[in-house]
C-alpha cells in the first residue's frame, strides 16, 4: 500500500534515519523531521519529505503536524517518536532547569505531538504509536537519572494510552533498545561538559573515570547493535496485525529486565551499579 504514512521525529542519524530510509523503501510515504536546516536539506535530497520539528519548540510542533496532514489529506497511519538527548549526571549535580529541559525534549514535546495525532487517527478508525524507549525506561543507574526519568515517564505513558486508545483500534508500542551505534553518547559527553561542574562535584574521580573510559572507546560494548536492530521492531509495530506491546532490543535489555524483575533489590543495585 504506497498511500500509507509514517511521520519519524529526529531523522538527522541514528535510530531516525536508519528508520526513515527503510520505511521508505517499503512504499511509505515518509516524512522525516530533523532540527538543523543542513539536516533537513540533506534528507530532502535523498528524496524524503523533510520538515523542521523541535520538541522543545510547540509552535514548530503543530506546524510540522499540520504540513503532514495538509499533504496527506488529513490522515496519518504512524507515528515513530524517536527524537531524544541524553543528561547525564549525579542527581544533585543536575540543576532543575536543565532537568526541565531534558523533559521538554524527551517527554513533553512527545506528549504535545502524540496528543494532536491521536484525534487524527481516532478519526481514521486506525493507527499506531510507536515509541522509542530505552533499557533505561525500565532501569537506572548512577548518573543516570534525568534521561531514565524521562524514559520511566514515556513507559508510564504508553502503558495508560495503550489501555485507552485501544477501543479504538489504536496501538501503541515501545522499543526498548540498550546500546545502539548512534551519536547518542557524543551528545551525552558534551552535554555533560557543558552542564555540570565537573571539577568542584562530590562526585569529580567518578566523573574522571568515566570520561577516560568512555573517550577510550570502552563504550564498544559487545552488546551493541547497529540502528537497524531498531528498525527491524519498527517496521513490526507499524505493518503487523498484531503489533507488540514492547520489543527489546539487545541482550542488556533482556538482562536488564531480568535483574529488575527476578533480582532482590540489594543485589539487583550491585549488579547495576557495576556498569
Amino acid at each position: 500500500m504506497a498511500d500509507r504514512s509514517i511521520l519519524i521525529t529526529g531523522c538527522s542519524s541514528g535510530i531516525g534515519y536508519a528508520a526513515a530510509q527503510a520505511m521508505k523503501a517499503r512504499g511509505w510515504t515518509v516524512f522525516a523531521t530533523a532540527r538543523q536546516p543542513d539536516d533537513i536539506a540533506r534528507l530532502e535530497e535523498e528524496g524524503l519529505s523533510a520538515l523542521y520539528l523541535d520538541y522543545c519548540d510547540t509552535p514548530s510542533i503543530h506546524a510540522c503536524l499540520s504540513k503532514v496532514l495538509d499533504e496527506t489529506g488529513g490522515r496519518l497511519d504512524a507515528l515513530f517518536n524517536n527524537g531524544a538527548y541524553g543528561l547525564l549526571g549525579a542527581v544533585e549535580d543536575i540543576r532543575t532547569d536543565d532537568l526541565r529541559e531534558q523533559f521538554e525534549a524527551n517527554f513533553f514535546g512527545w506528549h504535545e505531538l502524540t496528543r494532536e495525532v491521536i484525534p487524527v487517527m481516532r478519526t481514521q478508525k486506525h493507527g499506531r504509536i510507536i515509541q522509542c524507549s530505552s533499557v533505561l525506561g525500565i532501569v537506572s543507574g548512577r548518573h543516570r537519572a534525568p534521561y531514565a526519568a524521562t524514559k520511566h515517564a514515556l513507559e508510564a505513558f504508553s502503558t495508560s494510552m495503550r489501555l485507552e486508545l485501544k477501543p479504538f483500534n489504536i496501538s501503541i508500542s515501545s522499543i526498548r533498545p540498550g546500546p545502539i551505534e548512534t551519536r547518542f553518547l557524543e551528545t551525552a559527553l558534551r552535554v555533560l561538559r557543558e552542564k555540570i561542574d565537573l571539577k568542584n562535584s562530590a562526585h569529580s574521580s567518578d566523573y574522571e573515570k568515566s570520561l577516560k573510559r568512555l573517550e577510550a572507546g570502552a563504550d564498544s560494548s559487545p552488546f551493541k547493535l547497529q540502528p537497524d536492530a531498531v528498525v527491524k521492531h519498527v517496521i513490526h509495530a507499524a505493518e503487523a496485525p498484531r503489533p507488540r506491546a514492547v520489543y527489546s532490543v539487545t541482550t542488556l535489555t533482556y538482562l536488564a529486565d531480568a535483574v529488575r524483575r527476578l533480582l532482590p533489590t540489594a543485589t539487583a543495585d550491585r549488579l547495576i551499579g557495576k556498569g
